[in-house]
């Protein structure tokens, strides 16, 4: 998979600042998975576990609060009010 920037952020500061090769977290309309080449687009986020795939294709389960997802063709950038990774 081809990977691009991720930056999950809290009012803590950033968690996560790096290369992903996907994305999932659940959308105002639903489940979304963000891969390298997404359209760009803006959208609140739910409370949920979602996970992040790497670009080494490991995996890590993540938790985040609600908040904001931008993707655009530079960055993909989640703002969040809680973010931890589960594993």
């Amino acid at each position: 998979m081809k990977n691009y920037h991720l930056i999950i952020s809290t009012p803590e500061g950033n968690k996560f600042d790096g290369d992903a090769a996907m994305l999932t977290v659940r959308g105002s309309e639903g489940d979304l998975a963000i891969l390298a080449g997404h359209i760009p687009f803006i959208t609140a986020v739910k409370p949920c576990e979602g996970s992040i795939v790497f670009s080494d294709n490991t995996e890590k389960s993540i938790k985040i609060g609600g908040g904001i997802l931008t993707v655009n063709s530079n960055v993909t950038t989640l703002l969040t009010s809680d973010f931890e990774f589960k594993d």
